[in-house]
């Protein structure tokens, strides 16, 4: 114990007095704390090596990955490239479609102007009607007219009539007829002539026959005339198949059908009614 703590108090005499002895025992103390470190600086940076490879291996997948995105991304553009030149297309596509409405917008204000010109003619179309409605209002006054004055003219020719027969007696049918026609003439200026046609097919009699009727001309309109003493339904359906044969014939289309005779029965009078045929029986 006494020896130990000598070489104490001459470690530290040496330590204070040699200074060869105190660099050399600070160098064995440092020395070994250096070394200590040192290894404990090893094992770090070996686990730092160790982090670093793993860092390496994700860097690698990193980079892997990144070339897979860079291909994506590659395929993206080009993708991108074909869209821009589909958008190209459809543009220009557009801009056709623009000049084709705008050309179909022109014809439509052409189209607008031709339609206010139908407007306009149809207006001067809906005043010349107007005025023809107004023009038949007055040929249907004149019509009135002139059936009143064919009535006067009728009652007129009764009494001519009734002198002839007081003074001959009962009178022929053909010589009743042309006593008629010939007052027709005076009395209406009607110019009466009797017209002839062929019936081959038999329409009117139902066989082969001549075919006669009165016609009158009047303002340019054709009046078919059928004079006789006694007037049955028959007669006036044979009446109306002359005036369709007379048509036929000759192209022209009666504007009237006139029945004149002193007596008619009732049926020949609804058949005259039916088929639009005038009868004058005031005579």
């Amino acid at each position: 114990m006494i020896e130990l703590e000598k070489l104490k108090t001459e470690a530290l005499k040496l330590l204070r007095e040699d200074e060869e002895f105190r660099y050399a025992v600070a160098g064995l103390i440092g020395l070994g704390e250096i070394i200590k470190r040192l290894e404990a600086h090893d094992e770090k940076f070996i686990e730092i090596l160790k982090r670093l490879d793993r860092h390496d291996e994700k860097f690698i997948e990193i980079l892997k990955r990144l070339d897979s995105h860079d291909k994506k991304f590659i395929e993206m553009l080009k993708r991108l490239d074909a869209h821009d030149e589909k958008f190209v297309e459809i543009f220009k596509r557009l801009e056709a479609h623009d000049e084709k409405f705008a050309e179909i917008f022109k014809r439509l204000d052409t189209h607008d102007e031709k339609f206010v010109e139908i407007l306009k003619r149809l207006e001067v179309h809906d005043e010349k009607f107007i005025e023809m409605l107004k023009r038949l209002d007055r040929h249907e006054c004149e019509i009135a007219e002139l059936r009143k004055d064919m009535d006067r003219g009728f009652e007129l020719m009764y009494r001519h009539i009734s002198a002839l027969g007081a003074r001959w007696g009962m009178m022929a049918e053909d010589a009743f007829r042309e006593g008629l026609r010939g007052l027709l003439e005076r009395e209406f200026g009607l110019k009466v002539e009797r017209w002839r046609g062929y019936d081959e097919n038999g329409f009117v009699f139902g066989y082969p026959s001549n075919v006669e009727v009165d016609v009158a001309v009047k303002d340019e309109k054709i009046i078919l005339i059928e004079v006789s003493s006694h007037i049955r339904a028959s007669d006036v359906f044979q009446f109306k198949r002359k005036a369709e044969l007379y048509q036929r014939k000759t192209g022209r289309k009666p504007d009237r059908l006139l029945i004149v005779t002193p007596y008619t029965d009732e049926k020949a009078l609804e058949a005259s009614k039916m088929l639009g045929i005038e009868v004058y029986t005031n005579i």
